[in-house]
């Protein structure tokens, strides 16, 4: 992807350096949460199966404490932090490499959306991206970098650990600096959906659904937000800012965090009934999609029989 010398946002905060240590707490202002570390002989969850489902919820848009079950409420998990308790940061486009690259990947999101919002009569509101290493507070709970990237409609903030890059190639096999940018353009396709008002609506149903419905509901929102990250793709191709290749490794990425690849990755086997993500081919194919197509309407996840 050629992005040096591109706009970058200054819609980005970053906390790097400020810590956590949280302790596994909300920060006081709700429940304790302990994430099961297994081992012995009880059923539980060794630490290596946590951090691969924990990875793997930043497609979720959800908070990803809810993919363990550790989610109080059936819900994301949406306890508020007090203003005063969240942690600050510099506010700006980063000066270090990674930090420069994500910031520009978020000013192309905001070139896209904003126009396409403006054909349609609407302003777009602007996400912000919070960077942050170890751990770090959000309006939708506590976030810690082995839960891999994640969007708060609570705060209408992108959450990332840059560090969840090096987990992302060298655990899955998916590099490649578009394939980063995917991460990227897919959590800003759920910030997309939260100013649509469809995030709101899926939430609502799916609280009066049982577990089949939610899951099917799960995976229409994550192919719907893959869908919406194809459409920015195509938008920065027409500009010539892609180079060969990089479609592909955000394919590849796409592939390799379906629910198929991962429970074939870390169980041995696939049970299908409990996808909430969408298979590889269904994520590759909406992305493309998005991609091929270009337009919202395209990506009307919810309206099809089939997805």
């Amino acid at each position: 992807m050629r992005w040096q010398g591109r706009r970058q946002s200054s819609n980005v905060e970053d906390r790097r350096g400020a810590g956590g240590g949280f302790g596994g707490s909300l920060g006081g202002a709700g429940p304790r949460i302990r994430i099961p570390m297994g081992g012995g002989g009880g059923g539980g969850l060794g630490i290596g199966a946590i951090v691969v489902i924990l990875i793997v919820a930043w497609v979720a848009g959800i908070n990803p404490l809810s993919l363990l079950g550790l989610d109080m409420g059936g819900g994301p998990v949406t306890t508020q932090v007090a203003p005063q308790q969240r942690p600050s940061g510099q506010t700006g486009a980063p000066a270090d490499e990674m930090g420069a690259f994500v910031s520009t990947v978020l000013a192309e999101t905001e070139t896209t959306w904003t126009k396409i919002f403006a054909e349609n009569g609407v302003r777009y509101r602007e996400p912000t991206l919070v960077l942050f290493s170890g751990a770090t507070q959000s309006a939708c709970g506590f976030a810690q970098s082995a839960m891999g990237p994640f969007y708060c409609p609570g705060d209408q903030k992108v959450y990332i650990d840059l560090a969840f890059y090096d987990e992302l190639k060298s655990r899955f096999g998916a590099g490649g600096d578009f394939a980063e940018a995917y991460v990227i353009a897919h959590e800003v396709g759920h910030h997309v959906q939260n100013l649509l008002g469809t995030l709101g609506e899926v939430n609502r149903i799916r609280g009066q659904s049982d577990s089949a419905r939610s899951n099917e509901l799960s995976v229409r929102t994550e192919l719907q937000a893959d869908c919406y990250a194809g459409i920015w793709a195509r938008s920065v191709d027409a500009e010539g800012l892609l180079e060969q290749g990089d479609m592909e490794e955000a394919i590849n990425a796409a592939a390799q965090i379906g629910d198929d690849a991962i429970q074939q990755r870390t169980q041995g086997y696939v049970v299908p009934e409990s996808f909430n993500h969408g298979s590889s081919e269904q994520r590759m194919r909406w992305l493309k999609r998005g991609y091929d197509k270009g337009t919202v309407e395209a990506c009307d996840t919810f309206s099809v029989s089939s997805i």
